[in-house]
């Protein structure tokens, strides 16, 4: 994972790399949810995402509810072909829907 973390205000940017699979699925958990507590927006630049298993999906998952709880918002940036296939192939591209997928404002 590129961590590349810059806030601008209360938004802080979070670059994946690679593989979003059960392998990495703690490394992510934890700065995907220490993020969420360090910022009122998050958000997720999935670009370089090259797969998604379904733990990756489970952590997107729990890190949109945990946005929620803690009144923050998610927003996935720049989805991967890897990334859509997944979502849409299980059908939870409305789940991440509007607005929490944006265009990356970070390339």
């Amino acid at each position: 994972m590129t961590n590349a973390n810059s806030r601008e205000g209360s938004t802080s940017l979070l670059r994946i790399e690679g593989e979003m699979t059960i392998y990495r699925a703690f490394e992510l958990k934890q700065a995907l949810l220490a993020e969420l507590e360090e910022s009122a927006v998050v958000e997720v630049n999935l670009a370089g995402v090259t797969e998604l298993d379904t733990a990756g999906v489970q952590l997107l998952m729990l890190a949109r509810k945990s946005a929620q709880a803690g009144q923050r918002e998610l927003r996935l940036a720049a989805l991967s072909p890897a990334v859509v296939e997944v979502l849409e192939l299980l059908g939870l591209a409305t789940y991440f829907g509007a607005p929490l997928i944006v265009p990356s404002r970070s390339a």
